[in-house]
């Protein structure tokens, strides 16, 4: 059993972008923990990741890793399409899962990998790292204490320049629904809908709007919502990738009897804190490696030491909550 083993030796699926700073340095830093092999199609890509992060192995064969007997469990850090096959994968190896976010590309999918890793009794975890950042700690426990009262409704609002010089023929993964599961809504706003989950409990109702207004890309480019939590609380959104450069905007509003909380998802700003005593501010950067914090509540709880503050079945809720807001 995993928790008998006194490092967790990981291999990774998919060395991309996000693994260069964000997750796979992680890996390395967090005690009783060691990244020791890594895999890409492109081999020679596998073997320079490697050999730049002093990983021992890499494959260009995900199946190979899988099963690598010095590989104890697996982060899977490729697009949201291929990542149902590869936790089904991982799971049926009996070896626990640790995969990117969104988590799938529909809640179905979601459903199905919670259900494989159930089956195989290993643990599932998904990369909705905010849980774990000091910023968005503090919004949790000023919710918690009561500093702005009861809680009465949330706003999100994205607003994001469109992106310039896309080529029709060569798009970004995240704005291809066949393997995004949609466009940047589903990249992003997969992270702030899995956070008011963390903060104010399940989202228990929810709908919305759709539409492609600037035909950049296939995917939709502009999507409004509104959800209802199981606690009573009420939520909208509105998430636009096709605003121009002023006005971009990046902030989620908490609303209570006593005052309110403002604070961004992605932008490195303060919290802000609104109450009749008056303004304060908290600035609260995250670790170089953001992802650190959050890797280490997995090793701890793969190690019996503590548990990791999200499981497959958090995140499959997330999943649900967009699919109910695009309309299907």
């Amino acid at each position: 059993m995993v928790e008998s083993i006194k490092t967790i030796r990981w291999g990774i699926i998919g060395c991309g972008d996000v693994t260069e700073v964000k997750s796979g340095p992680a890996f390395q830093k967090v005690p009783h923990s060691q990244l020791m092999a890594v895999m890409r199609r492109d081999g020679a890509k596998a073997q320079d990741y490697a050999q730049r992060h002093q990983v021992p192995k890499w494959y260009d064969n995900a199946e190979a890793l899988i099963q690598d007997p010095e590989v104890d469990a697996v982060y899977i850090a490729t697009p949201p399409g291929s990542h149902a096959e590869y936790t089904l994968q991982v799971a049926a190896a009996g070896k626990p899962v640790y995969v990117e976010k969104p988590m799938a590309l529909d809640y179905a999918q979601c459903k199905e990998m919670v259900s494989a890793c159930k089956e195989a009794q290993v643990p599932l975890f998904v990369a909705y790292y905010r849980r774990c950042l000091p910023s968005f700690l503090k919004v949790k426990e000023l919710v918690d204490t009561g500093a702005i009262g009861e809680i009465k409704f949330v706003n999100v609002r994205l607003y994001h320049p469109a992106q310039e010089n896309l080529n029709p023929q060569e798009l970004p993964w995240r704005v291809q629904p066949e393997i995004a599961g949609g466009g940047l809504f589903f990249d992003l706003a997969s992270h702030q809908l899995d956070y008011l989950d963390f903060l104010l409990g399940p989202i228990i109702s929810a709908s919305g709007q759709t539409a492609n207004q600037a035909g950049l890309y296939p995917a939709e480019d502009i999507v409004t919502g509104q959800f209802r939590f199981a606690n009573g609380v009420l939520g909208s959104g509105i998430w636009c990738f096709t605003v121009d450069s002023t006005q971009f905007k990046d902030e989620i509003e908490i609303i209570g009897s006593k005052g309110r909380i403002t604070f961004p998802s992605f932008a490195l700003e303060p919290v802000r804190l609104e109450t009749a005593a008056g303004t304060e501010e908290f600035l609260l950067p995250p670790p170089a490696h953001v992802q650190q914090p959050f890797i280490q509540t997995i090793v701890e709880e793969l190690l019996g030491l503590d548990t990791c503050p999200n499981t497959g079945e958090s995140a499959a809720r997330t999943a649900w909550v967009m699919d109910q807001i695009v309309g299907r």
